[in-house]
Order: structure tokens, then sequence, then C-alpha cells
């Protein structure tokens, strides 16, 4: 393992994901490809070996200067949902194509969520990201509230 480098781990990681991860007419596959400057999203049939739709921050339309960043992967991923929706798709199995579900992988799937695709998960999503925050809020108000502590009794002797 330790003479592998990390785009072989990474297609080894893509290899078994892609073994339980298919893209069928009625529910295509979200595939993303990140590289160091860009990030790619197709919309893929497997059945029919067909891309239904695409978007990367290479297009010109898309209004991205720089696409190695996050706010560049959030563009993508709306303008892929914008495409899936106008092609009849409203629903995806999602394909991290062997990255870490992080970064610009999750800023490009949020906002395709975010702009209608798998509506069922945004709200999943969003219930996710506030249970954190109520479980914050309730361990703040427990801190504000001072500890009343027992006083030692003497040991007896």
């Amino acid at each position: 393992m330790a003479n592998r480098n990390r785009a072989e781990v990474r297609n080894a990681v893509h290899g078994r994901i892609r073994r339980k991860v298919r893209g069928t007419t009625e529910r295509p596959r979200l595939a993303v490809y990140r590289s160091l400057n860009h990030i790619y999203a197709q919309i893929i049939d497997d059945e029919k070996a067909q891309t239904l739709a695409s978007a990367s921050t290479t297009e010109k339309g898309l209004g991205v200067s720089k696409g190695g960043n996050v706010e560049a992967a959030k563009k993508v991923g709306q303008a892929i949902a914008e495409r899936a929706l106008a092609a009849g798709i409203d629903s995806v199995v999602f394909d991290r194509g062997g990255y870490l579900y992080h970064g610009r992988v999750r800023a490009l799937t949020d906002a395709a969520r975010a702009a209608g695709l798998n509506k069922g998960e945004a709200s999943e999503a969003e219930s996710v990201a506030e249970e954190p925050a109520a479980a914050a809020a309730a361990a703040l108000e427990a801190e504000a509230k001072p500890k009343k502590r027992k006083a030692k009794e003497p040991k007896e002797q």
C-alpha cells in the first residue's frame, strides 16, 4: 500500500463504489470528477450508456473565474440540477468518484439538492444539519447554568 500513489488509491475506491452504484433510466447516476483546477459533473444513464446532462467549471457561460474552489463547485451543482430538471430528471444516484464527501464534492451535491434534485434528500440534509445546531445550543445553555457542587464530607477514620 505504501508504494501506491493517490490516483491509484482513488481509482480503487471508485471501482468499489461503481460495483454498488448503477444509474438507471428512472434514476441516473450523477458522477463527479474533481481535478486540481476544475470540477466536472455528468448525469449518466448506465443502461443506455448515455450522458444526459453535464456541467463543469471550464464552461464560459457559467461565470466562474477560478474552478478549484467551493463557490465554483456550488455553481456547477446548481447548473447540473437545472439541466437535469430541464431533461425531466428529478432523482439521481450520487457517485462521488472515489473522492471524500467533503469540500468541493459536498458543495456540488448540496447545491444540486438545493436547486431541486432529490427533493427528499434535501430535507434530510437540512434536518441533519439542524440536529447538531440544536445540540450545541443545549450544551451552551447547560454551560451557562452554574453547577452546584456537593460539599465534601470528611472521611471517618
